[in-house]
């Protein structure tokens, strides 16, 4: 008569198993995870999180186990998805939240394995890689766009909000978490001290100057909202509701993109062309066509590679020595 194996846990498992941790160990312990979760910068986690609940439905709806999953039902899903009609980097996103959620509960990632690699590359040439651009808010786009901008509380809100935007070339989630205490005044215009941000997760802190200006003056559009809404201290940028009391909390980052695009459409232009980025991308463009020099532009950007700048230079120069300049 023969016998199946009785599976046993192996002895480095029985052994941990049985290891009785000191409450000081455990808080320290505890401490640890919560340091290694903040490794990771708060929006990516929560992007993570989203995408690794899409994952986790499609798999209950085919009856496949989702942690541990296999590279087989990854592989699947990850096709699910092209097929879907989802871009190359949204697939990429979800498959490095995958990989994540596994690390964390300490399995082996399945995107790890040949076949989700393989599956990967192929979906990226099959669909292609070409981000969707949106156009920069150029220093003229602005001007064209704070024309229709209202003179009302709202509108005093936005002006700042665009203008402060484009003129510190920041980020949807910089924008949106700037707070009083962060502005220093100085008699040549305002330094904007940024917390933390995607090319300083770890908060050592980085400052952006906004001079005075005498075209735009974004300095002064800041100084008119804040006035008006009577805000000294905490978030800058909040909602407004329809009678026009302003709100305690900061505007999300989504707001951000919503008011770029309303302002846009509203000035006669394409708002599917337009976004939060818009902003950023816009003083870059408009600065390198002005002539600036990169390095300056970098004081600003806070780019850490001059690389990451050359598609905007290309934006900016496209007509300037065109080769078709005298026939065309």
């Amino acid at each position: 008569m023969s016998h199946l194996p009785v599976p046993v846990a192996p002895a480095e498992n029985v052994a941990r198993d049985l290891v009785v941790h000191t409450p000081a160990f455990e808080d320290a312990l505890d401490a640890a995870k919560s340091f290694a979760r903040a490794s990771k910068a708060q929006r990516t986690v929560q992007a993570y999180r989203s995408a690794f609940r899409s994952f986790t439905t499609w798999c209950e709806s085919v009856a496949e186990a989702h942690l541990p999953a296999t590279p087989e039902t990854v592989a699947a899903y990850l096709s699910a998805l092209a097929t879907s009609g989802r871009k190359a980097a949204t697939i990429d996103s979800h498959a490095a939240a995958i990989a994540f959620a596994h690390r964390a509960a300490r399995h082996e990632p399945p995107t790890s394995s040949e076949l989700v690699r393989a599956t990967i590359q192929g979906i990226r040439r099959s669909i292609g890689t070409k981000p969707t651009r949106k156009a920069p808010a150029t220093a003229e786009a602005l001007k064209k766009i704070l024309k229709k901008i209202p003179d009302t509380l709202v509108g005093q809100r936005d002006r700042a909000l665009l203008l402060i935007g484009f003129a510190a070339a920041l980020r949807r989630s910089e924008l949106v978490a700037l707070a009083v205490a962060d502005l220093e005044r100085t008699p040549e215009g305002i330094i904007v001290h940024i917390g933390k941000s995607k090319t300083d997760q770890e908060g050592a802190g980085q400052s952006v100057p906004i001079p005075m200006g005498g075209k735009l003056k974004a300095v002064q559009a800041l100084d008119a909202w804040l006035q008006a809404a009577g805000i000294t201290a905490g978030p800058i940028f909040r909602p407004v509701a329809k009678r026009g009391r302003v709100g305690a909390e900061a505007l999300t980052d989504r707001s951000v993109a919503q008011i770029v695009k309303d302002r846009a459409e509203a000035a006669g232009l394409d708002p599917a062309f337009f976004a939060g980025h818009s902003l950023r991308a816009g003083f870059v463009t408009s600065a390198l066509a002005a002539g600036a020099d990169v390095l300056k532009v970098m004081d600003v950007t806070r780019h850490t590679s001059v690389e990451t700048l050359k598609r905007y230079d290309r934006r900016a120069q496209a007509f300037k020595d065109h080769a078709g300049k005298g026939f065309l």
